[in-house]
């Protein structure tokens, strides 16, 4: 591995022209075929296997045309205060509104009266009209958009306040400027880390380059893959932290090799061998992690982790050739002054100056049990949250107070009470009953006996007469306990109907759809773990020929991504310290934030495992006893993985100002799970055990040695090669 890595590292260093010729292309390419490519149709959200998904299957087939996962948009009426919307006027105003809506686009396919539908709340003050579409959401164009939006303003000149929810009127999720300033903050820690701009310059360029082709590459194929916005957004987030923490590491060890006298080509060659050997292996874990999303079996997380996938793999080839051919630009220019005075004959040869990591280290080394047990029992007490987590999927009730959406929510619920901003689809297939009008009254009676059921509505037929729509409302919060009570008593009840009638009963809609999915990854989360966790600890065994040291980043993951869990239920499901993150509304967590955090911060934990162990590694194997292997290991890696940790961690914070409480959520947990990882698992539990198991540490079975295959990322080899007075690249040929 690492011969060929430094073979590849001079070839771009020498053909650099044609190396940044090559990205640039790409570069072009990919925007172009995202300028050109059609805009993104239907971002469709299926759950392969649920109940919930297999209703909206058989709707779309029994009632044709009536676009069961189209838009809506429901807009809600208030009176003035002291009147009501039954008055002669006001009943006018709502009517003209109605009528406005049918004709304000050609996509509209129905909007209902209040009146005629008897959506009117009891006291006649609220009462609301659902406008369905033709299309989903992601399909309406922006003239629709504005065709609804004039004539929500034309009904609010009329006293009446009026507020729309639904989906038709929500647009591409912001993520606000405060990525900027992550993007920012990554510049000054380069600056200050390397003191050279040119030097900090190379990984923000290189990494907003990947991030360029990744992202451009999503929205050139989203119409053809059907890929979703969040798709792109995760795919920018973790692309900008991997692009620029990998850039870092190879840059790094570039001015290392410099620092010991070696020629510029010589170094980028030296620098991508080494280092480049475990951007490889860090990349590895990280697209392991993302990818291995697909055994959920939900399309839409699966190609999210694909896209994710593919940004860290440009990320990954943009580090071996592209910045060692920048290097070649840069040349001396990559130090600072103060570096390159340091590089004089007789300052170079002195003993190398204790920085901060090898005094942490030391600490560690003089009290490992105290620092392990501080760092367990600190991020076990911040995982103590994760024993109340709820799941569930964002709604409009978690919308800022001030947008339409949550307005429209709160007079919904206000009106009709808390379950009516969730209602329960409940589809009947009386196909095989004898008498499928008596089977769907015995549904309906059913239901209104069920416990936790405030209204059942009366049952719609489709043409054939063989399926029926029930809609229900819970006296809950569609995010509740009591409202997931509700819709298993519903599904217990539709297995003796089917007994009794022959008639099948399936409950969907969204709130159905979000217990499924909450259910779903609850199941696959232990798989998932298992699969990621076990494919990693192959890798990093391999890497590290130990068994000890895998499993130590194993268990440190484990304890880090349980705090991390932790914080995030304190902050939006508890509302600790909410309005210093702008969450307004406390939600139960997003359901697929457990599995998600496991994938992605697995994958960069790993990272930093591979970065900094590996330089402990490489000393130790060049014959160090096993503490001073820790203390050089963090000599020369402790402040690069710092900086690599706080400007990862600065980019994924920068998201936590996205309108989208999704994107918000996945920021803050991505942004906490890194600092845990980094500054308590990786530099202090990780020396400290280390430091406790001595040479135990690197202990592999003899049989289980001669099994694995030798990656080399030491770069033994290139060393072996310069101590025989072969460094040249002729030579390693053979080795």
């Amino acid at each position: 591995m690492a011969t060929f890595l430094y073979k590849l590292g001079k070839l771009a260093f020498r053909r650099r022209h044609f190396v940044a010729l090559i990205w640039v292309a790409l570069l072009t390419l990919a925007g172009v075929g995202a300028a050109s490519a059609p805009t993104a149709a239907s971002s469709s959200f299926s759950i392969p296997g649920t109940e919930a998904q297999k209703a909206f299957d058989l709707l779309d087939q029994r009632f044709p045309g009536s676009a069961a996962d189209g838009a809506t948009a429901r807009v809600v009426f208030k009176a003035p205060d002291g009147e009501k919307l039954t008055g002669a006027a006001n009943k006018a105003d709502v009517q003209d509104t109605v009528a406005a809506l049918k004709s304000s686009s050609k996509q509209v396919a129905s909007v209902a009266d209040p009146f005629a539908a008897k959506t009117v709340s009891k006291d006649g003050t609220i009462a609301y009209t659902s406008a369905t579409y033709k299309v989903s959401g992601m399909e309406l164009t922006d003239d629709d958009r504005d065709a609804l939006q004039k004539v929500i303003d034309e009904a609010q000149k009329t006293g009446l306040t009026v507020e729309v929810g639904g989906d038709a009127l929500q647009a591409v999720p912001e993520t606000g400027a405060t990525e900027v300033i992550g993007i920012a903050v990554a510049a000054v820690v380069l600056i200050i880390t390397f003191g050279s701009l040119i030097a900090a310059g190379l990984p923000l360029l290189t990494a907003l380059i990947g991030v360029g082709i990744g992202v451009s590459t999503i929205t050139a194929l989203a119409n053809a893959l059907d890929l979703g916005s969040t798709t792109s957004i995760l795919a920018m987030m973790i692309g900008l932290a991997v692009g620029i923490d990998y850039a870092l590491f190879i840059v790094s060890r570039y001015r290392a090799e410099l620092a010991e006298g070696r020629e510029r080509e010589e170094a980028a060659g030296r620098a991508v061998g080494t280092a480049g050997s475990a951007v490889v292996f860090a990349g590895l874990t990280v697209v392991i992690a993302l990818v291995g999303l697909a055994v959920v079996n939900i399309p839409m997380l699966t190609k999210m982790g694909i896209a994710a996938a593919g940004t860290v793999a440009i990320a990954v080839l943009i580090a071996l050739t592209l910045i060692p051919a920048l290097l070649g630009y840069a040349g001396k220019r990559v130090h600072g002054r103060k570096a390159r005075k340091a590089q004089e004959p007789d300052k170079a040869a002195a003993e190398p100056k204790a920085n901060m990591g090898t005094r942490w280290a030391r600490f560690v080394l003089r009290r490992p049990v105290m620092v392990l047990v501080a760092g367990v029992i600190g991020l076990g007490a911040m995982a103590i949250p994760v024993s109340s987590l709820e799941l569930g999927l964002p709604d409009d009730g978690v919308q800022p107070t001030d947008t339409t959406q949550r307005k429209a929510y709160d007079l919904l619920s206000e009106g009709f009470g808390p379950g009516f901003n969730g209602p329960l689809m409940t589809v009947v297939d009386a196909k095989g009953a004898d008498d499928p009008k008596a089977a769907v009254d015995e549904v309906v009676s059913t239901i209104k006996k069920t416990d936790g059921v405030a209204v059942v509505a009366p049952a719609t037929f489709n043409k054939a007469g063989d399926t029926a729509i029930i809609s229900v409302i819970s006296k809950y919060q569609p995010s509740s306990v009591e409202t997931e009570d509700v819709v298993h008593a519903i599904r217990d009840a539709g297995k003796d109907i089917k007994a009794d009638t022959g008639a099948e009963l399936a409950v969907t809609g969204s709130t159905a759809m979000n217990i499924d999915v909450s259910q779903k990854l609850n199941d696959a989360l232990v798989p998932y773990l298992a699969l990621v966790v076990g494919l990693a600890f192959l890798l990093l065994m391999v890497v590290f020929r130990s068994i000890l040291v895998p499993l130590k980043a194993a268990l440190g993951f484990l304890l880090s991504v349980l705090a991390a869990l932790g914080a995030v239920v304190a902050v939006f499901q508890w509302g600790w310290l909410g309005s210093v993150f702008g969450v307004d509304q406390t939600t139960p967590i997003m359901s697929m934030m457990p599995i998600f955090m496991v994938g992605v911060v697995f994958g960069l934990a790993m990272d930093y495992e591979v970065f900094l162990v590996t330089r402990m590694r490489e000393a130790y194997v060049h014959g160090e006893r096993p503490a001073q292997a820790i203390v050089t290991g963090f000599r020369h890696g402790a402040r690069v993985v710092t900086a690599a940790a706080i400007i990862m961690i600065a980019v994924f914070a920068g998201f936590i100002g996205s309108s989208e409480q999704m994107v918000k959520m996945i920021g803050f947990g991505l942004a906490i799970a890194v600092f845990l990882d980094a500054f308590v698992v990786r530099m202090a539990i990780v020396p400290a055990v280390l430091a406790l198991l001595g040479k135990r540490a690197w202990w592999l079975p003899k049989w289980l040695d001669r099994a694995l295959p030798d990656v080399d990322v030491e770069g033994e080899k290139l060393n072996a090669a310069e101590a025989a007075g072969r460094p040249g690249e002729k030579e390693l040929v053979d080795a």
